[in-house]
Order: structure tokens, then C-alpha cells, then sequence
């Protein structure tokens, strides 16, 4: 059974992108490396056929902006000897997920949900989002009042407890 993930995206990249119209396209790709910036998706444990849900953090509410399935993992500086010219031209159309460099990795996918800027997740779903590691599960950080104080808790690619994954999936396709 595949897995679910969250990756937190910046105010400024999601600001970028609704100004320059990427909003409605359907996720393709992704981009990871080896900083805190631009998490590693392989040392998160991502591997093909998960699910990935960019967030945003914004205004003491988190936001699901869409969901994509890994299709393929790809070292970033083979990327071009290792794709079709169609694949190669999304990794050129999506640069701007590259925000910062620092990229060791990419992600394809089939067309994936259009990407979305007013979903919110509702309070009662932010207040039991749930994370699970090797150390056990975890909820969200500074969640009070249905609203995100902090986003400390979800910046970095974690992935979700299956109820979790499962309300960010109808979510996403609601």
C-alpha cells in the first residue's frame, strides 16, 4: 500500500506561482535535495506510487494545495539523459519549484491534482493530522483554537498516518 506525505512549500514560491498562473495545472513534478530548504525525499522514505502533498502555512492555516503520485525518482543531474522530451519539458515548465537550488532529486508523476490556493484544511482536521516515523505517531505542534501558530512541526516532508492520508485524499478531491 502506497504511502502519503506532506511537503511544506514557502509563501514566496506559492506567491510565484499564483502570480505567473501555474494555478489549475496538474502536479508533475517535484523537487528535493539535501537541505533543510529543499528536503531530501529519498531520506524520507518516498518511493514510487506514494502520494505527495505540497502545503502551505499561511495566515494560522495550513492549505492543501494538491496531491501528486511518484511515478519516478530520479537523480537531478541525470534527469536529462533519463527522461522523455515530454517529461524533460515539465522539469523546465516546474523550474520554479527549484526555488533556491540545492536540488539532488526529482520526482515525476502522471497528471496529478490541479494545484489549488483556497483549500484550507479544516480545523478538525489540522487539530488530528497525524504523522508517523519509526518512533511512533504524532500529531501537529501549536495547533489551538482550529488555527497553526507555528509551522515548525510541518516544515520538512513527513508522511501521514493512514487516517490522516486518507482525509487529506478527499479532501484534495473534494
Amino acid at each position: 500500500m502506497p504511502d502519503s506525505y506532506t511537503m511544506l512549500w514557502t509563501n514566496d514560491l506559492c506567491a510565484y506561482l499564483k502570480k505567473e498562473g501555474y494555478e489549475g495545472e496538474r502536479l508533475v513534478i517535484l523537487f528535493g535535495g539535501p537541505f533543510q530548504s529543499m528536503p531530501s525525499f529519498l531520506r524520507a522514505g518516498v518511493k514510487e506510487g506514494d502520494h505527495i502533498y505540497p502545503v502551505r502555512a499561511f495566515r494560522k492555516r495550513l492549505w492543501a494545495l494538491g496531491r501528486m503520485e511518484v511515478g519516478r525518482i530520479l537523480p537531478y543531474d541525470t534527469v536529462g539523459e533519463l527522461t522523455t522530451d515530454e517529461d524533460y519539458a515539465r522539469v523546465l515548465r516546474w523550474r520554479a519549484l527549484k526555488a533556491g537550488g540545492g536540488v539532488s532529486e526529482v520526482l515525476l508523476g502522471p497528471p496529478g491534482s490541479p494545484l489549488r490556493f483556497d483549500r484550507a484544511v479544516p480545523p478538525d482536521l489540522l487539530a488530528s493530522l497525524t504523522y508517523r516515523s519509526r518512533r511512533g505517531e504524532r500529531r501537529i505542534k501549536h495547533v489551538e483554537d482550529g488555527e497553526l501558530k507555528r509551522s515548525h512541526s510541518v516544515q520538512g516532508i513527513y508522511r501521514l498516518a493512514p487516517e490522516s492520508a486518507a482525509a487529506m485524499a478527499a479532501l484534495v478531491a473534494g
